[in-house]
């Protein structure tokens, strides 16, 4: 036996939210510690920071996108915009994640914005399949596409303009979006 540790993606991501959850970013040298491998290990496995961070912001957004569909209690674009409500909520509620947000403003942009993080596409996904479940007509890609970005653009606005996020302002522009589209 060679002594070294086989990890599996998954380990690294769980590892990587609950690093996440407690410190609000992700060093890669203290998680490589923490899991007693190497640091070579974990960039092996997780490709890098950017792409972990995706995938851990992924992992607790998908959970929060979970619960805030559950919850919901309209239907059609006023189901759509509920469900977008409370998940946006929940994400400006978060302490790690507006700590993140705060302490690295261009690895958060980079994460939640470019294809570094691997974020964006699997949010359009999310985002069809939520439009498709509440029966919004013409609900492709490219309306989950524009109505994801519109979203964004005021959640983080602190980011892309150094504005504070206003969602009402999104909320209309994504309520005026779904009703054209319909």
């Amino acid at each position: 036996m060679n002594g070294r540790r086989v990890v599996s993606d998954d380990e690294v991501t769980r590892a990587g939210c609950r690093f996440f959850l407690r410190y609000g970013t992700v060093d890669m040298d203290r998680l490589a510690a923490v899991m007693c491998i190497s640091r070579a290990t974990l960039y092996r496995v997780s490709h890098g920071r950017d792409r972990l961070l995706g995938e851990v912001l992924w992992r607790l957004a998908e959970r929060m996108l979970s619960d805030a569909r559950r919850r919901r209690t309209r239907s059609g674009v006023d189901g759509a915009l509920e469900i977008t409500h409370r998940f946006t909520r929940g994400l400006l509620a978060s302490e790690p994640f507006l700590r993140f947000i705060a302490a690295e403003p261009e690895a958060a942009a980079r994460v939640l914005l470019t294809s570094a993080g691997g974020l964006t596409g699997r949010v359009v996904v999310a985002q069809q399949e939520i439009f498709e479940e509440l029966g919004l007509a013409g609900a492709g890609a490219d309306l989950a596409y524009l109505y994801v970005r519109i979203i964004e653009s005021a959640l983080y606005a602190e980011l892309v303009a150094g504005r504070p996020a206003d969602l009402g302002v999104a909320q209309r522009a994504a309520r005026t979006l779904l009703l054209a589209a319909g």
